[in-house]
């Protein structure tokens, strides 16, 4: 660290501090007045530094003096972040609670990790070997998962001692003959992504149990989404159910200018779920990362670099992480609070002019990749965006749209007609199927794509009928077209709608999609020819496997029922003559 530099406020504007005789650099962290305020310098004119302020700046006058740390933003890394609530800039929130209660005082911090904990620490690497950075030199047992102790990015060597048994995060656990010491835990600057060997391709699905997702709008491991909706349209359940189900090691959750009571349901029902994967609570591979509207504005814009420089430490070990950013609309929020203090010319909406480029910056630093240990893991970013009043015109909307490939679209409309989860089968879509199409062939079935495209046009076909019907009435339509939209209301109602809150319903396995999907299509293939055979379309829609399906989702036999339904199927619409 460089040596401390001190100087004066000159000027105080909300959380923008200008401050003059230290001479930082850009992205420094200054500690401010006489309360020690942690800030963050982002601009420099002269001999003055234009510092956010990570806290309320209340009773801070000119005058008081301003401490220059030499170092950036910088987090924690290491044993003991899952199962822990930091706030924006890493400040463990059960720890500073502990210290002052529920109102936290400005000034105060605690360290990201615990320093008095003792880690089980078994090295992997022996006396003689090479040891470069990004290295896995050994293991700590984690909450639900093996942490993987990595050498930092700048270690280079032999490896001179190793030790083995009960250290903290501070201890030195492996010593190179370069004299680089190697403890449990490194720091990171967190504007800066972690690097890795080599990009690979997203042709893996996130496997979420969702079935309108995985079916019809998948996303990659690595790869990038985005949820946009109105207030109520499920984006916070939608982001739990992801968090529980998705087949992701890791999970961490960035909640970015939330409202209060959003995010203590959150704190308070993620402790209580149960990793169905490993029975045990669901927060032994959750980090979660609390900023609620009410927090000061720049801790806000630096949280989802906090998530992201965690979620990158993870993937370097070889875990699939995702990340969840809720919402990504708050921190935009932020950055134009935050530009518009510094008197910076603003673009659409009062937005900087460079909120693309922040935006495409923070999506850019997720993918799959192959790490400097020779493991391959990945980062999957699902950004929720709160457009004002369900408005995807608006900036931020339209500026992540162009950077992530896939775009859940919530609505309004369904959520008023409890259709849930309310995601637009027509609006949203997925980039990424082309490059899943094999996986899907060789993992669940050869049909999988010809199933999923024939549920989309059937669900298209629908809404163009929907306009004919608003005109004339259904009555009008010919029995085919009728039939369709029969089809389609099964699509709907029995397999995109889905409960998180049934114990059966709320994950879906990839088979139990493609074999309910398929035994919908093959009741549309038999109606058809049964309309063909002229059989009323009545007598059709009255068959008993009809309901038989409608039911099948609820049930926890519903895998070994399957086949039995659609041989019933079969032989019901025998006894029509079809």
């Amino acid at each position: 660290m460089a040596e401390n530099k001190k100087g004066k406020i000159a000027r105080v504007a909300g959380p923008v501090v200008t401050a003059q005789g230290i001479s930082p650099r850009m992205y420094d962290v200054v500690l401010v007045g006489d309360l020690k305020l942690m800030g963050e310098v982002i601009k420099l004119v002269g001999d003055k530094s234009v510092i956010q302020v990570y806290e309320d700046t209340s009773g801070i006058r000119p005058g008081e003096e301003v401490v220059d740390t030499g170092a950036p933003l910088q987090v924690e890394l290491g044993p003991g972040l899952l199962s822990s609530v930091y706030d924006g800039v890493q400040r463990p929130l059960p720890v500073l609670r502990d210290k002052q209660g529920d109102f936290v005082s400005r000034g105060v911090t605690a360290p990201g990790l615990d320093r008095e904990k003792k880690w089980k620490f078994t090295p992997l690497v022996k006396k003689g070997d090479t040891v470069q950075g990004g290295a896995i030199v050994g293991e700590v047992p984690e909450g639900n998962i093996t942490h993987r102790v990595l050498a930092p990015v700048d270690a280079k060597g032999k490896v001179k001692s190793v030790s083995e048994g009960q250290f903290t995060v501070e201890d030195t656990v492996v010593v190179l003959d370069s004299g680089y010491e190697i403890k449990l835990m490194q720091r990171w600057p967190v504007r800066h992504s972690r690097p890795y060997a080599e990009k690979l391709m997203p042709d893996i699905p996130l496997v979420t149990g969702q079935r309108v997702l995985d079916m019809l709008f998948p996303l990659a491991k690595g790869g990038t989404a985005a949820i946009p909706g109105g207030f109520g349209t499920g984006k916070t359940v939608t982001s739990q159910q992801l968090s529980k189900w998705s087949d992701a090691q890791i999970v961490v959750y960035v909640g970015c200018g939330e409202r209060g009571n959003e995010m203590t349901e959150v704190l308070t029902t993620f402790p209580e779920l149960e990793d169905p994967k490993s029975g045990k609570p669901l927060m032994g591979r959750t980090v979660l990362i609390a900023n609620t509207s009410n927090m000061p504005v720049a801790a806000r814009e630096a949280s989802v670099y906090t998530g992201i420089t965690v979620a990158e430490y993870y993937r370097d070990m070889g875990y699939d992480v995702s990340l969840m950013a809720d919402s990504t609309s708050r921190w935009a929020e932020a950055m134009r609070e935050i530009s518009s203090r510094l008197e910076e010319m603003p673009g659409e909406e009062g937005y900087p002019a460079y909120l693309s480029a922040r935006l495409s910056e923070f999506y850019e630093r997720c993918g799959r990749v192959k790490t400097y240990s020779g493991n391959i893991g990945s980062i999957s970013v699902i950004g929720a965006v709160s457009p004002s009043g369900g408005d995807f015109s608006e900036p931020v909307t339209q500026n992540t749209l162009r950077i992530v490939k896939v775009f859940w679209a919530l609505d309004s409309k369904l959520r008023e007609r409890r259709h849930f989860p309310a995601i637009n089968w027509l609006t949203s879509y997925s980039l990424y199927s082309p490059m899943l199409e094999n996986w899907y062939r060789k993992n669940v079935a050869d049909d999988w794509n010809q199933v999923r495209l024939w549920a989309m046009e059937t669900l298209q076909e629908e809404s163009e009928l929907q306009e004919i019907v608003q005109l004339v009435g259904s009555d009008a339509l010919p029995e085919e077209q009728r039939l369709t939209l029969d089809v389609a209301r099964m699509i709907r109602e029995f397999f995109l709608q889905q409960s998180a809150y049934h114990p059966v319903d709320t994950y879906s396995p990839l088979k139990r999609q493609y074999e309910y999907m398929s035994a919908i299509r093959k009741f549309s293939e038999h109606a058809k020819k049964a309309i063909s055979l002229e059989v009323p379309l009545d007598k059709i829609t009255s068959i008993p496997c009809r309901n038989d399906l409608a039911k099948l989702k609820f049930e926890s036999t519903i895998d070994q029922d399957i086949s039995k339904v659609v041989a019933e199927m079969e032989k019901q619409f025998a006894a029509l003559g079809a």
